[in-house]
């Protein structure tokens, strides 16, 4: 009772304080046996008392949109994107207070078999994350890339802002054409083989903000379900297909393989997209000295090359006219290989080292099939692709647009021929209608120009001065 009546003669004279203007309204009541109260209102700031880290607000509805414009299927939970859209506001302020508080622990990792693409087949399990794992995912992807973006190599193209396998395809096709040998790296089940621990390292290295590690390791080792409802624990690796595994996979091989290729070989140049590489050679002793201190390295960091489909390439064409077994790779969809090209201005026929996507389309060429939405897209598309061809030697573009009218050379294989011979089609039911189209403009221009010169008037047969000008043949109105 004396701490009551304490309490009661406090907020007296606080109520006398306010009535005489000596205090504000909204001061803060110094009561009996009470000291003041810290942390900040939940609704000024996300900095509440009991709470361990400091997450913005902001940085999970950032991750959220980014999230719901990639799409994709439900989780583990069965819980789509628009069910958790149905109560967002609720979902996402449960994922945020019990992230800033260190009690969040993400659900199991739903596993996805798809068919490997190529010859020999085989199975990839995709992972993905339940949606609400999906936005946390997202918001510390957000906050480490921002640390780490700033180091990582040049030639890195994967999953980085502003870059782009064709970014990486194009670097990659004007450096085969300066040097004559490529290792073609593969390494084996790399998202299903990362050693935790110097993942764990890496991050720690490169973020002061204690939950980023803490959940990261945390979905790293959520387990796999089956799509028969069992579950798969997990000892290494991280799943393919998670907001976070880009960031991840470029971190770690940024020090396994980058960061070592500059200290031990600053002369060599590669490109990497995740963990796709091409590297570089002068000589195929080079070649294939890079290519085993490469496996040595990788082993080192608990990597390994695959044996058959890390190979050594010669770089043929007509001023590298070696006789070797390895004549061709592919690298982000492109198969590079020895292919006939023409020289426009001189008539030449020559072979030249060009690369193809899978779907029958050069670098810089026209697309598969010019499907675009406007009429104006698909002029510009086949003009850019199919006309105005130059001469090799002036560019890559240019070079890139004389193979692309080469597509449907008998060398390439059936499927691409026939993708080649689909986009010919639309490029040439383009260009007709530019033309059709083109004669359209130019009857109206000269209807224009004549009707803007009374002089000419009308002939006293009666035939109209526009059809004197040949712009409207007669019995035609515009």
């Amino acid at each position: 009772m004396p701490g009551a009546l304490a309490d009661l003669l406090v907020v007296a004279v606080k109520l006398a304080r306010i009535a005489a203007w000596v205090e504000r309204r909204g001061g803060v009541v110094w009561a009996h046996g009470r000291g003041q109260p810290k942390g900040m209102s939940r609704v000024r700031e996300p900095k509440l008392m009991g709470k361990s880290f400091v997450i913005p607000k902001r940085l999970l509805w950032d991750a959220w949109l980014k999230v719901k414009e990639n799409g994709g299927a439900a989780g583990a939970d069965g819980v789509s994107i628009e069910q958790f859209e149905g109560d967002l506001s609720g979902n996402l302020y449960r994922l945020w207070n019990r992230m800033v508080s260190g009690s969040y622990f993400p659900g199991a990792v739903r596993a996805v078999e798809i068919p490997k693409k190529g010859k020999k087949g085989g199975i990839r399990v995709l992972g993905i994350p339940n949606v609400v794992d999906r936005v946390a995912q997202a918001a510390a992807a957000a906050a480490l890339g921002s640390s780490v973006e700033p180091v990582f190599h040049e030639d890195s193209y994967g999953y980085r802002p502003g870059r782009s396998p064709v970014d990486a395809v194009r670097v990659c096709r004007e450096r085969c054409f300066r040097k004559d040998w490529v290792v073609d790296l593969d390494i084996r089940a790399f998202f299903d083989s990362v050693p935790w621990e110097l993942m764990l390292k890496a991050v720690a290295h490169h973020t002061d903000q204690k939950w980023i590690v803490l959940y990261v390791e945390r979905w790293l080792k959520a387990p796999m379900r089956r799509p028969d409802g069992t579950l798969i624990p997990r000892v290494k690796g991280t799943p393919q297909g998670s907001p976070i595994s880009p960031c991840l996979a470029n971190l770690f091989l940024h020090y396994g393989l980058d960061a070592w290729m500059v200290r031990e070989y600053p002369t060599v140049q590669f490109e990497r997209f995740a963990d796709d590489a091409v590297i570089h050679c002068v000589s195929e002793s080079q070649a294939r000295l890079v290519r085993d201190a490469v496996a040595r390295r990788l082993v080192e960091v608990g990597l390994e090359l695959h044996p058959d489909k890390t190979r050594i390439v010669y770089c043929k064409d007509s001023n590298r006219r070696g006789d070797y077994e390895e004549i061709s790779f592919t690298f982000c969809g492109y198969t590079f290989r020895p292919r006939k090209a023409y020289n426009q201005r001189t008539g030449e026929v020559f072979t030249s080292f060009w690369g193809f996507h899978l779907t029958g389309v050069a670098l810089g060429g026209a697309p598969r099939a010019l499907h675009a939405a406007s009429v104006e897209a698909r002029r510009t598309a086949a003009v850019s692709g199919w006309r105005g061809v130059q001469p090799a030697g002036l560019g890559i573009e240019d070079q890139l647009a004389v193979a692309h009218r080469l597509v449907g050379d008998g060398e390439l294989e059936d499927a691409v021929e026939d993708q080649a011979a689909a986009t010919r089609a639309a490029a040439v039911e383009a260009e007709l209608e530019l033309v059709e189209v083109s004669s359209e403009v130019r009857l109206i221009n000269r209807a224009l120009v004549s009707a803007k010169q009374p002089s000419l008037g009308k002939r006293r047969d009666g035939v109209d001065a526009r059809q004197q000008l040949g712009g409207v043949p007669p019995g035609c109105a515009l």
